[in-house]
């Protein structure tokens, strides 16, 4: 169960930070395998987001991305591979079809995420760091096209910010953590917050509360669900603010409007006897707006 919502998690993260650089498609079945690649990403832009840092510079080429909650297997990996290679018949045989070709650099590239992984698996596979590249990201040999990322060795950098995220205990608790802090200065990153809370709301209704992984994740995104919490209690302090202004005033007009944000930052009880005490222009005249 922890393994299913982990993935819906990664799957819907991944896809709401990608969908402005180009098509995603989540869950999408491999014709000539009964299984499914997680993230299937063709970017619209040949330029790295700087914003997504690791993240936006893996997304530059067409790739598959295979999130994990726990580190996988060599069986998992080869797996992995096999869907890789499916869906690059799948766009051979395509080409074919259109008498068009497709060159070796338009094939799509696996990126394996993995919260850790073992010497044991990284010789196993040939996989080493490349230059360029950030501690923590292990290419397969050329032709294989493909690379691990160990999160939990990522430098803990902006720039790897959004990959930490899909790692495990401190690494994602502090990760998700930044996010929070980010979405207070840039609502750009709010929706992600959104995200998170949804999760662990998801969690505590669907799992069992008392498994050890079930607990570590909804610990993780804790900071996220209390910084939802609060905008939600906001939001309905607003509405009410809002309702009343139109209750007493018959009209909640342009001027009104623009004396909510002054009037919430008043405690609960002083901001109710203020509007129901007060007339309209004593109210405009407390809380003047430049």
């Amino acid at each position: 169960m922890t393994r299913q919502l982990h993935d819906q998690l990664a799957k819907e993260y991944l896809e709401e930070l990608l969908k402005p650089l180009g098509n995603v498609t989540i869950s999408k079945d491999v014709k000539s395998e009964v299984q499914e690649i997680d993230v299937w990403f063709v970017p619209t832009t040949t330029a790295i987001n700087s914003e997504l840092g690791l993240l936006g510079k893996m997304a530059v080429k067409s790739c598959l991305f295979e999130p994990y909650r726990n580190a996988p297997n060599e069986v998992e990996i080869r797996s992995c591979l096999v869907k890789l290679y499916s869906v690059q018949g799948e766009l051979l045989r395509q080409a074919k079809r259109e008498k068009s070709s497709i060159s070796e650099e338009e094939l799509p590239l696996l990126w394996i995420l993995t919260p850790t992984c073992s010497e044991r698996i990284l010789e196993g596979f040939g996989a080493k760091t490349k230059e360029g590249w950030e501690k923590g990201v292990y290419f397969l040999p050329k032709y294989q096209k493909a690379a691990i990322v160990a999160i939990n060795q990522l430098p803990m950098t902006e720039d790897t910010l959004w990959l930490r995220v899909l790692g495990k205990g401190r690494t994602q608790t502090a990760a998700i953590s930044e996010v929070v802090e980010l979405s207070k200065d840039n609502d750009k990153w709010k929706y992600l917050v959104r995200i998170f809370a949804s999760w662990r709301k998801n969690l505590e209704l669907n799992s069992n509360v008392n498994d050890e992984e079930v607990r570590e994740l909804i610990m993780s995104l804790s900071p996220a669900y209390l910084k939802q919490c609060e905008e939600w209690k906001q939001d309905g302090q607003r509405l009410m603010v809002e309702s009343l202004l139109a209750v007493r005033f018959s009209n909640l007009d342009e001027d009104l409007s623009a004396i909510i944000s002054q009037l919430m930052e008043l405690s609960p009880t002083e901001r109710t006897q203020l509007l129901l005490n007060l007339s309209r222009e004593e109210l405009l005249t407390r809380f003047k707006v430049d």
